[in-house]
């Protein structure tokens, strides 16, 4: 799993025969007539291992589903080298982003009339957000959300008993969040909160969510297609406060060195961490020295969170679009139910499949992370990670300009307002 692009050998199925093949390809048919659907993942050995052991239980006479291995750490370049060939799988792994930009250049198969209707498999049989944002502006679909990135707080149930402070809980503020980032720094943390999504390249849209949950106006008004970006006098609140817990030490500035914030978690280091749900899964695995928790984010009157769920796409020039989208519709509403239960990464946006997600966490004794999960896909308030635009790289050559000086207070909090304007220049000339 994900959160952007940001998760075996051969099986003899009754379908037919499934294998991994070290290149790429579109499907076509074989000599004895089936039809190949090659399908290519970012996932991990171990969860491609269950992806296969899943797929072998695909059942159609005439098609065989090929699975292209792909290292997880290189998949970007991966996908950028066989779309530029022209040789991009029948299905693969991706982002909310390269979906939106890929449906926007023709590259991808349109399935909105495969979903439309009130079938077991159409757009009312996934998480309605999800969705939402995966349909262009014209009501496209290059591909279908499978799996949805939550957000939340990580913490240290014995740091925060130490400090004597109440551990996160659903509706905690951006103040308590602040203060006890603070008690646990003077209580020894080095930072008493890391929060990667405040201070890098994204943060703009996490610090929306403290305007949005005020009332404010969110940073930008679409991720996919923004009129515009917005500063008001709440947004700039709530960056001010983050300036002062990075000032005072209390929370982590920006360059902060993320690549073994997990392990530094589970190691007691590092006492509160903003970060997704996908750490659940590897924390089953690795079994944390601390006890632990998860925590909706902080809201400051209504709850306000991210949204960002990952898919799969389909390129353009699929050979058989019938037999790879019956394919597609099993990764997505039976896959997940045979691989979530031992590898709990993410909850499905198909909601038929969302239940074999909890069910294990509920196993695992995971209990603030399937409510917190529950409690973000209620949230009324979203905001997405990031634009999904074609202009998206600029836009955030512009934030790197600005941002980081801000929270380091190496530049005034007016330059939020430079900084907008200069984004809604961009925006202007590229529409």
């Amino acid at each position: 799993m994900k959160r952007t692009l940001h998760a075996a050998g051969a099986l003899l199925a009754a379908g037919g025969l499934l294998a991994t093949s070290a290149c790429g390809g579109s499907s076509g048919q074989e000599s004895g007539g089936k039809t190949t659907v090659t399908v290519m993942t970012w996932e991990s050995n171990a969860t491609n291992k269950l992806i296969d052991q899943a797929l072998a239980g695909f059942q159609d006479p005439g098609i065989t589903v090929k699975r292209i291995d792909t290292p997880n750490g290189n998949y970007s370049d991966k996908l950028s080298a066989l779309t530029q060939a022209k040789k991009l799988p029948d299905l693969f792994w991706c982002g909310n982003d390269t979906e939106q930009q890929y449906t926007g250049q023709g590259l991808l198969t349109d399935w909105s009339s495969k979903l439309s209707g009130s079938g077991d498999f159409s757009t009312g049989s996934f998480d309605s957000t999800a969705m939402k944002n995966w349909k262009t502006a014209d009501g496209r679909i290059g591909g279908v959300p499978s799996l949805m990135n939550t957000y939340g707080i990580w913490y240290d149930i014995d740091a925060f008993k130490a400090a004597g402070i109440q551990v996160p809980a659903a509706g905690w503020s951006w103040d308590q969040m602040y203060e006890a980032a603070a008690k646990l720094h003077e209580k020894g943390a080095k930072y008493g909160l890391v929060a990667d999504a405040m201070t890098a390249l994204d943060a703009p849209f996490s610090l929306s969510l403290y305007s949005q949950s005020a009332g404010g106006a969110p940073f930008t008004d679409d991720v996919h297609h923004p009129t515009k970006v917005t500063v008001d006098a709440t947004y700039t609140e709530g960056v001010s406060k983050l300036v002062a817990g990075i000032k005072s030490g209390a929370v982590a500035p920006p360059g902060y060195d993320i690549s073994n914030q997990q392990s530094l978690f589970s190691a007691g280091e590092i006492p509160m961490l903003w970060s997704g749900q996908w750490l659940a899964a590897g924390f089953l695995t690795d079994k944390p020295k601390i006890k632990y928790g998860f925590a909706p984010l902080p809201r400051v009157d209504k709850p306000a969170t991210l949204y960002d769920a990952v898919g799969i796409c389909t390129p353009s020039y699929t050979k058989n679009a019938d037999a790879t989208f019956k394919v597609l519709k099993y990764l997505d509403s039976t896959v997940w139910t045979k691989v979530l239960p031992d590898s709990p990464v993410a909850v499905p946006a198909y909601t038929g499949a969302q239940d074999s997600y909890f069910n294990a966490l509920d196993k695992a004794g995971q209990t603030t992370v399937a409510s917190t999960v529950k409690t973000d896909l209620k949230a009324s308030s979203t905001t997405g990670v990031r634009f999904t635009t074609q202009w998206a790289s600029q836009a955030s050559d512009l934030v790197t300009a600005y941002w980081p000086d801000i929270l380091q207070g190496k530049k005034p909090l007016s330059d939020l307002q430079t900084m907008a304007d200069k984004i809604n220049e961009l925006i202007k000339s590229s529409s």
